[in-house]
């Protein structure tokens, strides 16, 4: 067998190995938030939660006992390791503060610059996105089809942020959960996703769901061209998600 056969077999195992320590963590979160009674500010900074930093606590526990290295929403960068598990213990949060049920925990674990293997798991209907990278995507353990591409005219699109004008498609949504809009964009429910948000969204925002936009034939690309893997704390990117060629014309009108 050759040498690049055998390194490719042994990334998918490491995958695949990532993806059962992503399934814990994310049913760590999943105890901790039913056992809240909590849902006000942390009190340490603003946009923060008492109810992010348990879930954070729990999902990092289960990510270092397995040697990964942790890129976090609430507690920065944690540990050396060359896998980093970047991670949003709740995407969403102020929905959850208000008991708005659209809120999600999204992991991704990042090596050589490369996404591996992600979760996006949403707390309100208990829906588990899965990937690993190169063998497809899943929703709660059925094989997620290839996204095909609506006309913009007939697409409903999910936001983050306000458009400064009304675009050229049928409709709109904008529900405060990244990670989850996109994956709708993923498995159909929505047609693209666009951040009109001028601060941008950080890394733990989209990369889970970048992932399993990627592997199931939806691309995502940066509005303004920059690279979206980063595990830069401080970076902020405007993630664009939709099959081709809406993708296209969705870049275009990504600074409406």
């Amino acid at each position: 067998m050759g040498t690049s056969v055998k390194s490719s077999l042994m990334a998918d195992h490491l995958s695949s190995d990532h993806l059962s320590t992503l399934n814990a963590a994310a049913d760590a979160v999943v105890d901790t938030l039913a056992n809240n009674n909590h849902w006000g500010p942390s009190g340490t900074k603003p946009g923060q939660y008492s109810f992010d930093l348990l879930a954070d606590k729990a999902a990092i526990s289960i990510l270092t006992d397995a040697g990964l290295g942790v890129l976090s929403e609430e507690t920065g960068l944690q540990g050396t390791t060359d896998a980093v598990a970047v991670l949003d213990p709740v995407d969403g949060s102020t929905n959850a503060s208000r008991r708005f049920r659209y809120f999600a925990t999204s992991i991704c674990v990042v090596q050589n610059n490369e996404l591996i293997s992600a979760l996006v798991h949403h707390h309100g209907t208990g829906d588990r996105y899965e990937a690993v990278r190169g063998n497809g995507a899943k929703l709660n353990g059925s094989t997620i089809p290839t996204t095909t591409s609506r006309a913009l005219s007939d697409a409903i699109i999910g936001h983050n942020g306000v458009p400064s004008q009304r675009g050229p498609w049928a409709q709109s949504r904008m529900f405060g959960a990244a990670a989850l809009e996109m994956c709708a964009v993923a498995d159909g429910r929505l047609d693209g996703f666009v951040n009109y948000s001028l601060n941008g969204l950080a890394s733990w925002d989209y990369l889970g769901a970048m992932l399993i936009c990627g592997e199931c034939g939806v691309e995502v690309r940066d509005a303004r061209g920059e690279e979206l893997v980063t595990l830069d704390f401080e970076a902020r990117r405007s993630p664009v998600a939709a099959p081709a060629p809406l993708i296209d014309e969705l870049m275009t009108l990504a600074s409406l």
